[in-house]
């Protein structure tokens, strides 16, 4: 393979990048507060990346680029097609606006609203966007609730949230290691709630060290009232000293099938009309997931997770009124083309060292094989591994200098592992082309 051209040229958008960030800073380095008695908080990130990209197909697939992976017209590719260098460059923003309010014998009134929008370019040329449009995942709020909090019983929340499935694996642990999508984004689970209540408890003194439970419930589309939609989500931590513990439970029925742990919680489908498809038959499926991080000293911490994630399989089947199928873990050598049931174990590992302004680190993500009766090969005996090194520098007020060089080794060529929702997911290295991948990512971060 050519080595990765125009590294210098390409850097040029990390000049781009430090003066859209100046601009959406507008001058400030910390959370904007105002309002009465600083009732109001505005805070959040803007980051823009360019990656230069190695073992790259674009569009080389039969099908469209957005087509589901779990139906079998996915799989093909294009004769001829061909894979090398390309350069990827995009960009994302996410404000939050919260507000808090003192209702006195030790009640609070809160709430937040924020949304993230992003765009991505391929070789300065073609814009790619995760469904159309600039909006993150269109019709879905990363935050828009409202809560209660006593200082003495805990927090009720209402509205949507993102879930800590996603969220917690997101970060800290894989973005501070460069693996936030594949560690975050991958198995079984949903990232984003829609119609949630959360219950979280006060801090709880608990074997010398603190613990806090939440339990969230979203009743997810109403308007499915045969295959109604639930989803059960279980979060503790528990930190003691230089140790945090994260747990997270996910029990869900009826959401949207697939392996995109950042996919919103819903319905089956986004049609609620085919409630009365009987042929729907219901999905469930379910994660449970353990991480860690621990402290070694002022500059060395290391974490680790492992995440068990279990499917029930769906079936495909067609709606011509919606024309939106259902599918998971199909054998599609049987006419009824039925859905099989699976489970995956995927971990992570990660080690930070911090020089002064640096902060090093590497991270190793690893998507296992599934178990399966499905004699149809979907990616069930494929597995994953992901490699990244990090070199990041902190200017201070806000600003962050990334680089990573990432990794991907394939067991074998062929469609991606379970956990993985498309063949070319999170690392634009399809599968099905070839078993071994690398990019290289160079970009600036400016929190606020």
């Amino acid at each position: 393979m050519k080595p990765l051209p125009y590294f210098h040229k390409r850097l040029l958008a990390v000049q781009v990048a430090v003066t859209v960030l100046t601009l959406s800073a507008a001058g400030s380095s910390q959370a904007l507060d105002f309002g009465p008695d600083g009732m109001f908080s505005l805070n959040g990130f803007a980051e823009l990346k360019t990656t230069m990209q190695g073992s790259y197909c674009q569009q080389c697939q039969v099908a469209p680029s957005g087509a589901s992976k779990q139906v079998a017209s996915s799989d093909a590719l294009i004769p001829g097609k061909t894979y090398g260098d390309a350069t990827l460059t995009n960009w994302q923003a996410q404000p939050d606006l919260s507000f808090r309010y003192d209702l006195g014998n030790g009640l609070k009134l809160g709430g937040k609203l924020g949304q993230r929008w992003r765009e991505s370019f391929v070789s300065g040329n073609d814009i790619e966007t995760r469904y159309g449009g600039l909006v993150d995942i269109p019709d879905y709020w990363y935050n828009k609730n409202l809560s209660l909090s006593h200082e003495d019983y805990g927090t009720v929340t209402v509205g949507s949230m993102t879930a800590r499935g996603w969220s917690v694996a997101d970060y800290p642990y894989g973005g501070n290691l460069g693996v936030s999508d594949s560690w975050g984004a991958s198995g079984a689970g949903y990232g984003m709630l829609a119609n949630a209540i959360r219950l979280g408890s006060r801090t709880l003194d608990v074997a010398n060290g603190d613990l806090f439970l939440e339990v969230s419930y979203d009743q997810g589309n109403t308007n499915f009232t045969r295959l109604k939609p639930q989803f059960w989500e279980l979060y503790a931590q528990y930190h003691k000293g230089d140790l945090v513990l994260d747990g997270v439970v996910q029990d869900a029925t009826n959401g949207a099938p697939g392996a995109w742990g950042h996919s919103p919680f819903s319905g089956l489908t986004p049609f609620a009309v085919d409630d009365q498809n009987l042929a729907l038959n219901g999905n469930h499926q379910s994660i449970a997931m353990l991480m860690g991080r621990y402290q070694v000293n002022n500059q060395i911490e290391v974490s680790a997770g492992i995440r068990r994630n279990e499917w029930k399989g769906a079936s495909l089947i067609y709606n011509p009124v919606s024309n939106w199928t259902t599918a998971f873990n199909v054998n599609f050598a049987n006419n009824n083309y039925p859905g099989y049931s699976a489970v995956s174990y995927d971990g992570m590992l990660g080690l930070r060292y911090r020089v002064n302004k640096w902060i090093l680190s590497t991270g190793m993500v690893y998507l296992g094989t599934a178990d399966t009766n499905n004699p149809s090969d979907r990616g069930q005996n494929n597995s994953a591994l992901f490699n990244t090194f990090n070199a990041n520098y902190e200017f201070g007020n806000g600003w962050l200098f990334e680089s990573t060089f990432g990794m991907v080794h394939y067991a074998k060529r062929g469609l991606s592992p379970m956990s993985m929702p498309g063949n070319d997911s999170f690392s634009n290295v399809d599968s099905r082309i070839t078993q071994d991948g690398h990019w290289l990512t160079v970009g600036m971060l400016y929190a606020f």
